[in-house]
């Protein structure tokens, strides 16, 4: 996948334009429905995308509890297969633009000659315009533009459509579950290792505590899960805990800590990859430590056997 903004030469190009946080099915039917559009006209496949959040260019104070980094969309995209990814910087200018000048932007500057959307999406200064007037515009500009087919999951009630605001209400729920049945692929915390307290060594269950990479990642609800672990290398699996560990009197500290299954190396300020399988229940506050220390055994052996399931351990 080629990336870039304004390049030397950009192909003739049917083309799809959104955020992509994420980068979930409903995204990737659509971009199927631009390579399905691009072979069948000889043109490339492109996706028009943007590096930070539009709101956050225009709300300094905007927290977007993103679902995926820039780095890890581009990886994502180029996963999907486009030809090339153009990377808009998003802009006060930009967005005083109005759809047609939008438009003539993408036809004259980046030579789109097909846009294809869905029907309710919206841009240009005031949103106010809608798919009949893109094709008005597109007609006038020598761009196509066509209609997104729609998507939906069997696995979702209501035939609710997947989206990226549902993505991130479930992982608000800790549903991690179906919202991997939405991504397409479990959703995943990249980060770093960081010093901790040293209480899961007392237990018997030294954890690898993650510094997130980006503190726009949204993380998951609090609560225990059963994780896949990727670190120096190699998977394990993992018993994670994220929360305020009220049993220790945290406070509202809120961290991130895994116990990495059969793992002894030391992980202190290493690179690390959590990938969420399932929540197992909630953050509980317990009235001893050795209290606890019974539920962790007991975690542990749920959490296996869900890994087993998912096929994360043997």
């Amino acid at each position: 996948m080629r990336i870039g903004d304004i390049c030397s030469y950009n192909p003739p190009s049917v083309a799809t334009i959104g955020f992509f946080d994420g980068v979930h099915r409903g995204h990737r039917f659509l971009i199927e429905q631009v390579q399905r559009e691009a072979v069948r006209r000889g043109l490339a496949s492109a996706v028009i995308t943007f590096p930070v959040h539009p709101r956050k260019v225009l709300q300094a104070d905007f927290c977007p509890r993103l679902l995926t980094t820039s780095q890890e969309k581009l990886a994502l995209l180029d996963s999907a297969g486009v030809d090339l990814c153009i990377l808009l910087d998003f802009t006060p200018h930009l967005a005083s633009l109005s759809a047609r000048e939008f438009m003539e932007v993408l036809r004259n500057r980046y030579n789109i000659r097909v846009l294809v959307i869905g029907y309710d999406h919206r841009f240009g200064h005031n949103r106010s315009e809608g798919f009949g007037d893109y094709v008005r515009y597109g007609g006038e500009l020598g761009m196509e533009v066509l209609p997104a087919e729609a998507y939906s999951l069997p696995a979702l009630p209501d035939g609710r459509p997947v989206s990226s605001s549902l993505v991130r209400q479930l992982l608000g729920e800790g549903n991690v579950a179906l919202a991997a049945d939405c991504l397409g692929y479990r959703y995943f915390l990249n980060g770093t290792v960081v010093g901790g307290r040293g209480i899961g060594h007392k237990l018997g269950y030294p954890t690898a505590n993650l510094q997130p990479d980006n503190p726009d990642k949204l993380i998951p609800a609090n609560g225990v899960y059963a994780v896949q672990v990727d670190i120096v290398g190699c998977r394990y699996g993992g018993m994670l805990n994220i929360g305020v560990r009220p049993t220790l009197d945290n406070g509202a500290d809120r961290s991130i800590e895994v116990y990495i299954f059969d793992f002894n190396e030391d992980a202190y300020g290493r690179p690390m990859r959590l990938s969420f399988i399932r929540r197992m229940r909630g953050e509980c506050k317990f009235a001893s430590l050795d209290e606890l220390k019974q539920q962790l055994l007991r975690d542990e052996a749920a959490i296996r056997q869900a890994l087993r399931e998912a096929e994360v351990l043997q």
